[in-house]
């Protein structure tokens, strides 16, 4: 499985990389396999502050809808616009082109809280 070092993650299967004081937001490559063939991603909080573990959108797939949580506090920024077109983005390329929100950190503090590679592939491990 793939887990880029760079990259930071959460419990709920988000990954983060952050630039500065902007981060930008996916699913992992174990959520969208779990998940399966994904249709639609909404994501309704686009200028809105969300904090970190809040709702801040939704994944559709073929067999369930899965809520997406906020890996940090900050606004919400941009949305990948390329999901509306091709939400199979996330299952091709979840790292790359299947990013989904870009946010604006409001608290970097929340960055240390996060799981780094090795954590988070002993969490899917079980």
């Amino acid at each position: 499985m793939n887990l880029p070092l760079e990259l930071k993650y959460t419990k709920d299967h988000e990954w983060i990389k952050v630039e500065g004081d902007v981060a930008t937001v996916g699913i992992t490559e174990f959520a969208q396999g779990e998940l399966g063939d994904i249709v639609y991603v909404d994501v309704d909080t686009l200028d809105d502050t969300v904090e970190e573990g809040d709702v801040f959108g939704s994944v559709e797939a073929v067999k369930t809808v899965s809520d997406l949580f906020m890996p940090l506090s900050g606004e919400v920024i941009e949305f990948n616009e390329e999901l509306e077109e091709e939400p199979e983005l996330v299952n091709s390329d979840p790292y790359g082109k299947g990013w989904m929100i870009k946010i604006k950190i409001s608290d970097s503090s929340q960055i240390n809280d996060l799981l780094d590679a090795a954590a988070y592939q002993e969490l899917i491990e079980g």
